[in-house]
């Protein structure tokens, strides 16, 4: 009997510890699943996340960099001997992209760079088999002129590339050192430094560039705007506490003054240039104002000129949906599966459907505008903004432009009287 009992608790004994150590393993499985999923995720998701440590180390590598003599800009001694260039937060970084707000002798400004370190960007082809004596200026001018060719679809005149060097460089006579090359070639492969400086003294609906260090250029803060903000834009922080709540006059009519600066912005694009400007990712977070209301672009990674955006459209397809490249829609020919290189909506059409029909409602526009009025602007934006009513005619573009403006104009006039 004693025996046959101590065989059974041996029995169990054995099937206690095989079952615990089936619920350890498997615990530990699960455990281990786990750990590699959140590793997964925070490699995926976090390994971008903006913080104020990773961003010093990033300007801080910048300026190992400029004392070393690798790279140089006009902002480098501010930035990393005087230190009048003042680290404050991480605004923006995805995929290397890096946005930063600093303070520049007191001044906000925002430093920002395609990719987060110098050596990532392509080295300056030319210093690879030539001496750095044997590459005269006019080597540079058709190299920088070649790159804004890929990189923007546009032709540049010899006397225009000059106009893209840091302040310090242009008007330059003696050869360009080998930390000036490579640094003015770091700043040629971004597409939106090189789309601002050429439009520096052409458009008020670009941003200003202030300066640079290395890769990393200056341009001037400004109030973005954000879709969770009621008003887009917040005109709390541009003006103070004088302009606030929903019914202010003042808001209102600041409100009105940004739309026609929109429209003014479509016009400029549309006909100021040797090519019409395409932008194709239209969303407040991609604009600015500046103290007067007026409209500036502030991200234009996805802003074409035509020859550009027609490169871009003429893919192949299936369908219509296709042939959508962000905000700029094309058709396609379903006998060739090719998408037409002619976009088919319009910068205008985009803006009125993003941002015109957000602020246009009857309680926004506020008693003191006559009701037909009201009614007239609301129809003309909603014609504006549906793709499927969108006159593709120039002559009905240019009527309904002008209808969008005088409508504007005069409720603005009405709400300051």
């Amino acid at each position: 009997m004693i025996t046959w009992r101590s065989c059974v608790f041996r029995r169990l004994g054995v099937k206690i510890f095989r079952k615990n150590t089936l619920l350890f393993a498997l615990f530990w499985f699960g455990f281990w699943i786990f750990m590699s999923a959140l590793m997964f995720v925070h490699r995926a998701i976090f390994s971008d996340y903006c913080t104020d440590e990773n961003s010093k180390r990033i300007l801080a590598r910048v300026c190992d960099g400029y004392k070393e003599g690798i790279l140089t800009g006009d902002l480098c001694e501010d930035l990393c001997v005087s230190k009048q260039v003042v680290y404050q937060r991480c605004l923006y970084y995805e995929k290397g992209k890096k946005v930063i707000q600093a303070d520049w002798h007191g001044i906000p400004i925002i430093l920002k760079s395609k990719l987060e370190n110098f050596s990532s960007y392509d080295n300056f082809g030319m210093l690879d088999y030539q001496e750095m004596q044997d590459v005269s200026t006019m080597d540079i001018v058709f190299y920088a002129a070649l790159e804004i060719k890929n990189s923007l679809g546009l032709e540049l005149e010899n006397t225009t590339v000059p106009k893209l060097w840091s302040k310090h460089l242009q008007g330059r006579v003696e050869p360009y050192s080998k930390a000036e090359l490579v640094t003015m070639w770091s700043l040629l492969q971004q597409e939106e430094y090189t789309f601002f400086k050429i439009l520096q003294d052409l458009s008020k609906h670009v941003v200003k560039i202030l300066g640079s260090c290395g890769h990393f250029y200056a341009v001037e803060y400004l109030i973005a705007g954000h879709a969770w903000n009621q008003n887009l834009f917040s005109l709390e922080e541009l003006f103070g506490s004088s302009v606030t709540g929903h019914n202010n006059r003042a808001l209102k009519g600041a409100i009105h003054k940004i739309a026609l600066s929109f429209l003014d912005m479509v016009k400029h694009f549309e006909n100021d240039f040797s090519y019409h400007l395409h932008l194709c990712d239209i969303k407040p977070e991609n604009f600015a104002i500046r103290k007067d209301l007026t409209v500036v672009a502030i991200d234009v990674d996805m802003a074409f000129f035509e020859p550009k955006m027609r490169d871009i459209l003429q893919q192949n397809c299936t369908n219509d949906e296709d042939c959508n490249f962000f905000d700029c829609f094309s058709k396609c020919d379903m006998q060739t599966n090719k998408c037409g290189a002619k976009r088919i909506n319009s910068n205008l059409q985009v803006i009125c459907d993003k941002m015109f029909r957000h602020w246009f409602s009857p309680s926004l526009i506020g008693p003191r505008a006559s009701l037909p009025l009201q009614v007239e602007l609301q129809k003309a934006v909603q014609r504006c903004a549906v793709p499927t009513e969108y006159p593709d005619n120039k002559k009905d573009h240019r009527i309904l432009f002008k209808q969008l403006y005088e409508l504007l104009q005069v409720i603005q006039r009405q709400l300051q009287e």
